[in-house]
């Protein structure tokens, strides 16, 4: 019996494998990239919460992936602002590059990819939307940039990032979407209410190393609206591009 349960255990251990490769093939022919690492993969795809429920399992969650594909992403895209744009100086690069990498952008793409389907997660993280979260699919397209740039090199990345996030930096010059939305809304506030909008941290959640933080943005001690961010910064950012959807307020 014991013999039995072994083999038994392979089988089933076997067949979460191949389901496994299945689902990456079909990743690879959607971006175009042959892995040669599937396991670094599976890590691309393993979020803390997941890791934190299996503990004593040797499983690692992809936030060094992340942290490595965010310095890969903002390198490859300031080589080709630099590049594209010999003429522009370094404020419009800079909003271009901001506009290009955060984490609005970032989740678009990764829906679009559907990388969501792919992630490992807690039952308490899939119960509460993981797998919609625009800062989860934020991360994960970062940490996919991090294993592409171990597995097949500074050049398979900058392919990558080129073919689907640069591409699109058109668009967001043409839609001024590369304008800090804070700024703008700063700006138009002045104008239109003669005061300044300020910023409160309205709640913030979960633990240290995975905080979200929900900034209210505020005119004349009423709340306009609130955003959502890994940090207060992003937060804030956030309020303020819906605080200008909601007035629509749009620059002259």
């Amino acid at each position: 019996m014991a013999g039995l349960t072994k083999k038994c255990s392979r089988s089933k251990h076997l067949i979460m494998n191949q389901t496994k490769t299945s689902n990456y093939k079909e990743l690879e022919k959607k971006i175009g990239i042959k892995f040669k690492d599937l396991d670094l993969v599976r890590t691309v795809f393993t979020h803390s919460s997941y890791v934190n429920e299996h503990k004593g399992e040797g499983i690692q969650n992809n936030e060094r992936l992340e942290f490595l594909g965010d310095a890969v992403l903002e390198l490859a895209t300031t080589k080709h602002l630099f590049t594209k744009y010999p003429n522009q100086n370094e404020g419009d690069m800079t909003s271009f590059r901001s506009a290009l990498v955060k984490g609005n952008h970032l989740a678009e793409i990764s829906k679009e990819l559907d990388l969501g389907k792919y992630l490992l997660l807690s039952n308490g993280e899939e119960n509460s939307g993981g797998r919609t979260k625009k800062y989860i699919l934020a991360n994960v397209l970062e940490a996919l940039i991090g294993a592409i740039y171990l597995d097949g090199g500074n050049a398979a990345a900058e392919k990558f990032i080129e073919k689907f996030i640069l591409m699109r930096l058109d668009e967001i010059i043409e839609k001024g979407m590369h304008i800090d939305a804070k700024s703008l809304f700063q700006e138009i506030c002045q104008e239109k209410k003669e005061c300044t909008p300020y910023y409160e941290l309205i709640k913030d959640e979960g633990p240290d190393h995975d905080k979200i933080f929900v900034m209210g943005v505020y005119v004349d001690e009423k709340l306009i609206a609130e955003g959502t961010g890994s940090s207060k910064q992003k937060a804030e950012d956030e309020a303020a591009k819906n605080a200008l959807k909601k007035k629509e307020w749009q620059k002259k």
